[in-house]
């Protein structure tokens, strides 16, 4: 498999001013490590508007003052939120709230999966082809930090328009959540899409995501529902949605057959 690109965003453009003066540290529950309740403090501070993308974040000494904690754990913090390209680093400055505005293709991606519940254009036609809890791939497993022997939700969906089948979806979301989201096994589409549904059921909503963009060989089924020969390369696009915790709400992988067009720009070559 060759990867092509990796990105990480915010779910949204952010904006607001910084509050001033002495920040008071915010309750966790003690079972949250330090590193991770100092990264959502920050992360939520973004997603209120109180930090805007430019803005400067606290350096690790002033975490680890304000948090009464190591410098090597307010670092870790940062570093978890670099990784997840909220904040980056400029050298000799400090750290500052990322300005990453979303690119075309998770614009496209990320905006049909919040309206429809599958990263799929709105005038396709869409069948469902498999809805069920199922043990997950390796790779599946491993992006929902799924432990060994815990089940995945799978929802297998084929998009066609006039000019034929032009994508296979296959979202995974954790066994658990159909506790408090049962629809999630519903072999039906979810009005207002999945994303909308599990925000309104478990009060999950996705903050940022993760992107993947790799070429490979399609496998048999893959071949028999896009109509492909034998052989034929697809581009697959995967995405991982977060929640403000960090946990992982949805991971997508978008098979698409050679000839569609998924990205288009235009720009100033000055």
């Amino acid at each position: 498999m060759w990867r092509i690109t990796t990105r990480c965003y915010t779910a949204r453009r952010l904006s607001g001013d910084v509050g001033g003066g002495r920040r008071p540290v915010p309750e966790f529950d003690a079972v949250v490590p330090k590193y991770l309740q100092i990264a959502q403090d920050i992360r939520n501070r973004i997603e209120r508007g109180e930090l805007a993308a430019g803005d400067e974040v606290e350096s690790e000494r002033e975490l680890a003052v304000r948090w009464k904690v190591a410098r090597p754990t307010a670092a870790k913090a940062l570093n978890t939120l670099r990784q997840q390209g909220i904040v980056e680093s400029r050298r000799g400055s400090g750290t500052y709230v990322a300005d990453r505005g979303m690119p075309a293709v998770d614009r496209e991606q990320y905006g049909h999966t919040r309206s429809f519940g599958a990263p799929y254009a709105e005038h396709a036609s869409v069948r469902i082809l498999r809805v069920a809890a199922v043990d997950p791939p390796e790779h599946v497993a491993e992006v929902l930090r799924l432990p060994d022997g815990h089940a995945a939700i799978m929802r297998k969906r084929l998009a066609t328009t006039d000019s034929g089948p032009t994508e296979l979806a296959t979202s995974w979301y954790p066994a658990a959540f159909a506790a408090t989201a049962p629809k999630l096994l519903a072999a039906e589409r979810l009005s207002g899409g999945t994303l909308a549904y599990l925000e309104a059921a478990g009060g999950r909503r996705a903050v940022h995501g993760r992107d993947r963009v790799s070429a490979r060989l399609a496998n048999g089924e893959e071949r028999e529902l896009l109509g492909l020969p034998r052989p034929a390369a697809v581009l697959v696009y995967e995405l991982t949605l977060y929640a403000t915790d960090n946990t992982v709400i949805q991971f997508d992988e978008v098979v698409f057959p050679p000839g569609r067009r998924l990205l288009q720009q235009e720009y100033s070559a000055r």
